[in-house]
């Protein structure tokens, strides 16, 4: 997928395409067996966790010409991953109310 074809999926709110091209796909197994399927932010924390996906450092969006370079991605958790996107809102369950000890 050339630049030009990236910069018009942008334009037009299609971005999913992109995730879905052979290229991506590509690249992201590329970068998951590098960084061997481990969370690099979680690395950087002193933890270890799954790297289950692969995070662009500089978006798609604002960077459309970094998005198939393998220096500018990263294996990554999903935790970590919805934290950098500031999506952690959407994954917290809510706790239930506790009514009382009894439940009958």
């Amino acid at each position: 997928m050339n630049l030009v074809k990236i910069k018009e999926l942008i334009s037009h709110n299609k971005l999913v395409k992109f995730y879905q091209c052979l290229e991506w796909r590509e690249l992201r197994l590329f970068v998951l067996k590098r960084d061997n399927y481990e969370c690099q932010t979680c690395m950087r924390k002193g933890k270890v966790g799954p790297g289950q996906n692969v995070h662009h450092i500089k978006e798609v969006k604002q960077y459309p010409e970094l998005a198939l370079v393998k220096s500018n991605c990263e294996a990554i958790c999903i935790p970590c991953h919805n934290e950098e996107h500031d999506r952690l809102y959407d994954y917290q369950k809510p706790q239930p109310k506790f009514i009382n000890e009894e439940r009958w």
